[in-house]
């Protein structure tokens, strides 16, 4: 820890710096209003006290001088998603700290294997991880992390940040038992987008009405998206070309994102509304013995909707990634898509973007049918409640217990988690980084103005809808679980595979799941019951 007198004689020049004189560098101009100017490399300059930045670093402190930091990450490349922002977060922090880091950059699927083995091994190649929260269960179970808290974290040496301002579902995904491990960063849950130009043309209801006696409007449940979606779908209701557009778009190709898709979209299916106990709020796993929910009659209904939905948009989907699927609803070809954050802030980049000012967005819709597992069967309901979820990564920050310099590496992802940092990075699609935090919500619901989206170039309509879907999301009721024990990659494997093979057809919705339960039982025993079940319990908050 930086020597205490050091850190409250920066704290007092701090609290005195409207008195101090501007200091310039390329990268950090600290002002004389107390304020610092971080300058990126393209010239966008984010504002920040010296308070929130943190009482370590000033025009004469380098708190870090002469270290190296390895981080690993998804490999994006400067300009893409979770690495774009290392990329340009590391000139300035070095400037900052006067410390160097290296950025050790990975496809996704050899992401676990480089970290696992490195940690396993002992060797610390990389001081710090930026991890889906999905690993946890690995990385908590072979104590291969350091808490927060022991590296500078509720300290004012370095960037301010707080678990505090993150809602519970999010936050626990940085927690284990109550332990903080990891710092945020990313937040990932998906949301519904929609066209408000195609809902709202009075051409379309009329047609709509005609074919299906129902009024057209923003969909309230799964069964209405699917109508109006094979309603639009192979329509040219979109002006821009002579060519038919879609319904809904989605990303399905297996080893990627597909798998996601199905999970939240199941969730009102599967998932039996009620506090959490062995028949309610639970999606996985019976949480008494771990045998596997995934082919009950409310996951095996979701995908036979998934496989109707994704026949009211291109037949391609099936082997799109994300980029591929996001662009044609970008370019203005799909009426509906549901996907995470990144898509709203690229409806905003109008380099990328045909469709801002009419990208709308809400919480995903829930079905009209659901299983109720105590009961065991399916139940009717014409007020289906919202379920939340968090799907995805949520990639965020680690530091291994390996590390050589793992106070370095905590400064350097806590000075990507300040708030002036966050909500640039939340703001810009490229970035990967998504909104979570209450910060970045529009007020009342967190503390964002429309001055500041505006001044990232949001349109007005399109970041209000967004923020109110992103925070019903996160503060649901009842919230698809995450799954994050050991042995997730090998579940999640095998559950895509099995759902890409239904998808095309290659196996029926019984066999697909099916096989993924009896797939599951001999991870499990691999994995050792008792083990993981110790695991899942504590992972989803479950008491016997």
């Amino acid at each position: 820890m930086i020597n205490k007198v050091i850190t409250t004689f920066v704290t007092l020049l701090s609290a005195l710096a409207i008195a101090l004189p501007a200091v310039a560098g390329k990268h950090v101009n600290w002002k004389d209003d107390g304020t610092v100017d971080l300058i990126h490399e393209d010239g966008t300059v984010i504002n920040i006290t010296r308070e929130q930045l943190g009482a370590a670093y000033g025009p004469d402190e380098k708190p870090f001088e002469g270290e190296t930091i390895t981080v690993l990450s998804l490999d994006s490349g400067p300009k893409g998603g979770i690495s774009g922002p290392l990329y340009s977060a590391r000139p300035i922090w070095e400037e900052l700290s006067g410390a160097k880091v290296e950025l050790a950059l990975v496809p996704f699927a050899d992401l676990y294997s480089k970290m696992m083995l490195d940690m396993k091994n002992g060797t610390g190649l990389y001081d710090a991880t930026i991890t889906g929260a999905f690993f946890y269960g690995d990385l908590v179970d072979g104590n291969y992390i350091i808490p927060v808290e022991d590296i500078g974290y509720g300290t004012p040496d370095y960037g301010q940040w707080s678990y505090d301002s993150i809602p519970p579902n999010l936050r626990k995904l940085h927690e284990w038992n109550g332990v903080g491990y990891g710092v945020m960063n990313d937040f990932d849950g998906q949301v519904f987008y929609y066209r408000t130009d195609a809902i709202n043309n009075p051409e379309m209801a009329a047609q709509y009405k005609a074919e299906t006696g129902d009024e057209l409007k923003v969909p309230e449940t799964l069964q209405e998206l699917l109508q109006i979606s094979a309603f639009f779908n192979g329509k040219n209701w979109d002006k821009g070309d002579d060519e038919t557009d879609y319904g809904t778009v989605l990303h399905l190709k297996v080893g990627e994102q597909g798998h996601y898709h199905f999970q939240s979209l199941s969730a009102s299916f599967a998932i039996t509304p009620g506090p959490l106990d062995k028949y309610h709020g639970v999606y996985w796993f019976d949480p008494d013995d771990m045998t596997p929910l995934i082919n009950s009659p409310g996951h095996k209904a979701a995908l036979n909707f998934l496989k109707e939905l994704h026949l009211t948009g291109p037949s391609a989907q099936i082997g799109w990634s994300l980029g591929e699927a996001w662009d044609v609803f970008l370019r203005g070809k799909a009426v509906f898509t549901f996907s995470w954050g990144d898509v709203g802030s690229l409806c905003q980049d109008e380099s990328r973007s045909n469709i801002k000012g009419v990208c709308g967005s809400i919480a995903i819709p829930s079905s009209t049918v659901y299983y109720d597992h105590e009961k065991k069967v399916m139940v009717e309901t014409d007020n289906p409640v919202t379920y939340g979820n968090t799907t995805g990564g949520t990639w965020h920050g680690v530091v291994s217990q390996f590390s050589a310099n793992p106070e370095a590496a905590y400064a350097y992802l806590a000075f990507m988690a300040t708030e002036p940092w966050h909500m640039w990075s939340a703001a810009n699609g490229w970035t990967g980084v998504d909104p979570g935090a209450y910060f970045n919500y529009l007020e009342p619901n967190g503390t964002a103005t429309m001055d500041q989206y505006d001044a990232y170039g949001w349109a007005p309509t399109d970041i209000q809808m967004y923020s109110d879907a992103y925070h019903e999301n996160y503060t649901a009721p009842i919230s698809l679980e995450y799954l994050r024990i050991v042995c997730t990659p090998e579940y999640w494997d095998i559950m895509d595979k099995n759902l890409s093979a239904a998808m095309s057809g290659q196996k029926s919705t019984d066999e697909a799941l099916d096989d993924t339960a009896a797939s599951w039982e001999e991870i499990t025993d691999r994995c050792g019951r008792d083990r993981v079940l110790n695991m899942y319990q504590e992972a989803i908050g479950y008491n016997q």
